[in-house]
């Protein structure tokens, strides 16, 4: 099962959303919902147990908040990918989780085929963003203080060539695939290339390329 189904836990303090999430996933033969969670607390801990490939985190709980939940997901270094799924289209929300680690953030009124064709994508690997999303982490981006030009910036030719696979929403994982080294040597490499260009997330570079900024 685990070569043909990605695995997934939702954590989400709303019992009827989390119906609905299981409902949805219970239409996907790709995905098999594992676990479920009412708090970060108890998503975390879950997590850790069941070490499922994709965590869907809503982001307004009591208690421990998605964005202190997806840190302690991130700081315990699981292999799992973490999607936000949230009703909050906020701006600051959206950079918050994004520079925090997640790997995806997608709102609960998206129609459900866009929310699974997300999930697939998130399950390969792709970093997956709401659609209205993308433009406002561009606007985002440009208030914050210029990144550097690629050519003033001093990048070497690997760390061109993982930015473009930074761009296209890999995860260092397939990174690590694509180009034959260590996922290890990926996140050297991020993090250089990231300081290089004055950038502070992943995911800021990958909107950075696509939007062309200092090209």
């Amino acid at each position: 099962m685990k070569d043909n189904t990605n695995t997934l836990l939702v954590i989400d303090d709303h019992p009827l959303f989390r119906k609905g999430v299981a409902d949805l996933i219970a239409m996907d033969a790709t995905l098999t919902l594992i676990g479920e969670a009412a708090s970060g607390e108890e998503g975390f801990a879950k997590a850790r147990e069941l070490q499922p490939d994709l965590i869907l985190l809503d982001l307004n709980m009591k208690g421990m908040d998605g964005i202190e939940t997806l840190k302690a997901l991130k700081e315990a270094d699981l292999d799992s990918r973490v999607i936000m799924l949230t009703v909050s289209d906020n701006e600051e929300n959206v950079v918050a989780a994004l520079r925090a680690g997640a790997d995806g953030y997608l709102l609960k009124d998206m129609e459900p085929e866009q929310i699974l064709e997300r999930l697939g994508q998130a399950a390969a690997g792709r970093l997956v963003i709401s659609d209205n999303l993308t433009e406002l982490l561009a606007r985002a981006l440009c208030e914050e203080p210029h990144p550097r030009d690629e050519d003033a910036a001093g990048l070497t030719d690997r760390e061109r060539q993982i930015l473009e696979l930074v761009a296209q929403g890999l995860s260092n994982k397939h990174i690590a695939r694509q180009l034959d080294i260590t996922e290890g040597t990926v996140k050297v490499h991020v993090k250089h290339l990231l300081k290089k260009l004055n950038l502070r997330s992943r995911v800021e570079a990958a909107v950075w390329a696509v939007t062309g900024r200092g090209r």
